[in-house]
């Protein structure tokens, strides 16, 4: 029985086939950092205070100081409250003018944004005062759509196929990216904007196992961290868009609408050979195995072909494996605890990295710019050190970050930025490393399933890292401390995963160990070899 990864090798490992197809991967993954953060610049903070319009039934010659100084009342610093009115009355405006109005009450008829030029989510739905939670309620809500697209497409892409499941994704968030632009209330805006996210939970998942089941053993790291860094380069895109683009819905549909150039996907993308002979596809495997080879000028044995023929015996697998099986179960509690972690200690920084003394355009271009070295340098670390090893080096760097910020005083500002930034970086990095290892971890039958899990577990801790950041009103050292000593467990967990680097994909959930199947696999075809020459020699 030939192994896969011997096909693979013969129709060429990372050559031309491989290299368009990463880049198709990775084309996507531009615009979505846009779907996932793209509301922080629709909600930008702008002065703001009550509209007290109705002096001027009164009062129509008034000029606009005069009514705010009759209408609104001050704080300390004598600036105008923004959340605060004086009561209407029914008096006439002398009256008004020489006892002057004592009764306050909350905004009423609106709110008026003196400075605010184009129209921002924040203005058009007035998310300010006793609304402003209203923000962080939809950004928690897009998070839960990530969770609930990792439950929804992981399993499905098991069961129909890696391609449909992108295709479908990238067609949701495109038309839904795009309808939002178009909403006249905030309720369906945050309705869409959960289903859109829950499209790129699909497009997120399913890039991975298309990039590692199409190339050899020695170029998966590489090929799943050129897709990572085209995300990282969708964070700068993602800042200059918004700084050139200050109407929200017009930025939305520059978001949005450029996945629908991807259309063409739907003749030229590939399912994953690999899959199809889990499915026992094996004439269509062979048909996509012979065009990768021809692009990529190679030619594979047909006696390699024939042999494929064997791979319709594995066994198919489901969800419930990664449960029911001992090794399965330990890599799945142990992988989703890394992805946990992962994903509490990225949001937890990103959310707190505020040092920098930039706006916040300049702010989120510096997020990306600290990223893309972090993504490309797991090429090389993984490729250098393994992947265990990476994996619970970088928690435990981003989580050792977290614990020395606490014991920094609050009034070294740039001493708490360079922490974080080396955090932020070690943090972007290990996500990374997460893709790759859970990629390879989990059998082909089950691939989807189990990256889906523990996708899952990195936007649970998407949604609940805000929330840890209230915990500073008691004490302003709880979240930091939180975020680092969950994630420094989390990178003393991961020495107890296998190490998966330089061994082939597991198809099935039968081998519970990477090093044992690699040996199975070496025994296996030195017994060919040795068959191959003695029926020579006979000859």
């Amino acid at each position: 029985m030939v192994e896969f990864g011997d096909l693979i090798s013969a129709a060429g490992e990372f050559c031309l086939y491989q290299k368009v197809l990463v880049l198709l991967l990775s084309l996507p993954l531009l615009i979505t950092p846009f779907q996932m953060v793209g509301q922080v610049f629709m909600v930008v903070d702008v002065p703001h205070y009550c509209n007290t319009d109705w002096i001027r039934a009164v009062g129509p010659n008034l000029t606009e100081e005069e009514q705010l100084n009759l209408t609104l009342p001050r704080d300390a610093d004598g600036e105008y409250e923004q959340c605060t009115m004086y009561s209407p009355v029914d008096w006439d405006l002398d009256s008004i003018r020489a006892y002057g109005l004592n009764a306050t009450e909350k905004c009423s008829s609106g709110w008026v944004y003196p400075t605010a030029q184009q129209p921002s989510l924040l203005t058009e739905f007035d998310l300010v005062c006793d609304r402003k939670d209203l923000g962080d309620i939809s950004q928690s809500l897009s998070m839960v759509g990530l969770l609930v697209g990792g439950m929804i497409f992981g399993p499905l892409s098991d069961r129909i196929g890696r391609r449909p499941v992108l295709l479908i994704s990238m067609l949701g968030q495109g038309l839904f990216g795009l309808a939002i632009a178009f909403l006249p209330n905030f309720i369906l805006y945050v309705i869409f904007r959960c289903i859109m996210s829950t499209a790129v939970s699909g497009i997120l998942i399913t890039t991975l196992p298309l990039a590692t089941e199409w190339v050899g053993v020695s170029y998966r790291s590489t090929a799943v961290l050129i897709t990572h860094c085209f995300l990282a380069a969708g964070q700068l895109i993602l800042a200059g868009l918004s700084y050139g683009i200050r109407n929200w819905r017009l930025l939305q549909i520059a978001g949005s609408a450029p996945m629908f150039a991807l259309f063409f996907y739907f003749w030229v993308l590939p399912e994953s050979p690999r899959w199809m002979v889990t499915r026992g596809k094996i004439e269509e495997a062979k048909k996509y195995l012979k065009k990768a080879a021809a692009i990529n000028k190679r030619t594979i044995p047909p006696e390699l072909l024939d042999q494929l023929k064997c791979e319709t015996q594995t066994k198919t697998g489901s969800i419930l494996d990664l449960l029911r099986k001992k090794h399965l179960l330990k890599v799945t509690l142990v992988m989703a605890c890394a992805w946990f972690v992962d994903g509490l200690v990225y949001y937890g920084l990103s959310l707190n990295v505020t040092g920098f003394g930039l706006d916040i355009y300049l702010t989120q271009f510096a997020f990306g710019v600290v990223e893309i070295p972090g993504r490309i340098s797991c090429i090389y670390m993984l490729r250098w050190f393994g992947r265990k090893k990476v994996q619970a080096v970088l928690l435990l760097v981003s989580g050792l970050m977290c614990l020395i910020i606490v014991g920094i005083p609050e009034d070294q500002a740039v001493a708490i930025t360079v922490l974080a930034v080396i955090g932020k970086f070690a943090a972007s990095a290990s996500f990374s490393t997460s893709y790759v290892y859970a990629a390879e971890l989990f059998p082909t039958v089950i691939r989807q399933s189990g990256v889906g899990l523990c996708s899952m577990a990195a936007r649970v801790a998407g949604i609940i890292a805000p929330l840890i950041r209230l915990l500073e009103q008691y004490h302003h050292a709880i979240p930091m401390s939180v975020y680092g000593g969950a994630t420094v467990l989390g990178g003393l967990l991961s020495f107890l995963l296998p190490e998966t680097s330089m061994v082939e994909l597991p198809d099935d959930t039968g081998t519970d160990n990477p090093q044992k199947r690699n040996k199975l696999q070496s025994l296996s075809k030195t017994d060919s070899e040795e068959k191959e020459i003695n029926s020579e020699n006979k000859v």
